[in-house]
């Protein structure tokens, strides 16, 4: 049976499967057998918060990666997928999925991710949060009674980090309502979220490097980024040049428009899902 593996719970939101699932639509359930797997410390898989606090293991991509693939292959008997796609972090899943299990797929697809190891800016963001929630007295080596504070700093960088200019400010163009907004979108992760989970996921990305391995991956990939990502911004050039490496992979960027939601823009699968049926197409066997 083909399969089509991802990551993130975005796959389920309307703008996302509501594009994709249904009956005629690109990856239609009736044809395609979609794993959608919680990754190692996200969502209802093993973390943290469940009771091992900062005693639980320290995880890598390559762990998330390893335990997705078990669970395909040993658990659910799938031997090949017909598409390994994802966004964001399972965007970066993709790229290493290409290059430890080239021949486990016909088709690779990762959008809002580069192909190199997490620096600059990028780094830099990942470590504002670790630290303040490691440096954060209320943290308390990870056993914690109530939510630190640092988990609404980290909330408020994620904010920041995770649309476009433009689409903040048309939300937010006064000081008050900019409090309004950053303060709602905060209060919803603070009430949802853990320390611990926030810490070990950002963490999770120091050994995500698909840098030195992009000739490996044989399947056709890809890649789809967004000119206003300012977590992968175009202006880096990284895509543009990596991509060469890889023998049949392709790269594009969506212009900045009203449609486009900065690093969530991968979400809105109307943006791109033309292409994603042109690389199922392409990719037939």
């Amino acid at each position: 049976m083909h399969g089509t593996t991802g990551s993130g719970a975005q796959f389920i939101r309307p703008e996302f499967a509501g594009e994709l699932f249904g009956k005629d639509q690109p990856l239609d359930t009736t044809k395609f057998f979609i794993v959608l797997p919680d990754g190692i410390g996200h969502g209802k898989s093993s973390k943290p918060s469940d009771g091992m606090h900062a005693k639980f293991p320290r995880y890598g991509y390559r762990d998330m990666i390893e335990a997705q693939y078990r669970l395909l292959t040993e658990g659910l008997g799938v031997n090949h997928a017909r598409l390994v796609m994802g966004t964001s972090m399972g965007g970066m899943h993709t790229w290493l999925w290409g290059e430890l299990y080239p021949d486990f797929m016909d088709a690779l697809m990762p959008l809002a991710s580069l192909p190199t190891q997490i620096s600059g800016r990028n780094r830099g963001w990942r470590r504002i949060v670790i630290d303040a929630i490691r440096n954060d007295p209320a943290w308390n080596g990870g056993e914690y009674k109530t939510q630190p504070p640092s988990l609404r700093a980290a909330a408020e960088m994620l904010w920041f980090m995770s649309s476009n200019p433009v689409l903040r400010q048309k939300d937010a163009p006064t000081l008050a309502k900019t409090d309004e907004v950053l303060d709602k979108f905060v209060d919803g992760i603070v009430k949802a979220d853990d320390a611990n989970d926030v810490l070990y996921a950002v963490e999770a990305s120091h050994d995500y490097d698909p840098g030195p391995g992009l000739e490996k991956i044989r399947a056709p990939l890809l890649a789809i980024n967004s000119a206003d990502d300012l977590i992968n911004p175009p202006e880096l050039g990284i895509l543009e040049h990596e991509i060469k490496r890889v023998p049949h992979g392709r790269a594009m960027v969506i212009p900045l428009s009203d449609k486009t939601r900065g690093h969530g823009s991968h979400t809105i699968a109307s943006l791109w899902k033309d292409e994603l049926v042109k690389l199922l197409q392409e990719t037939e066997k």
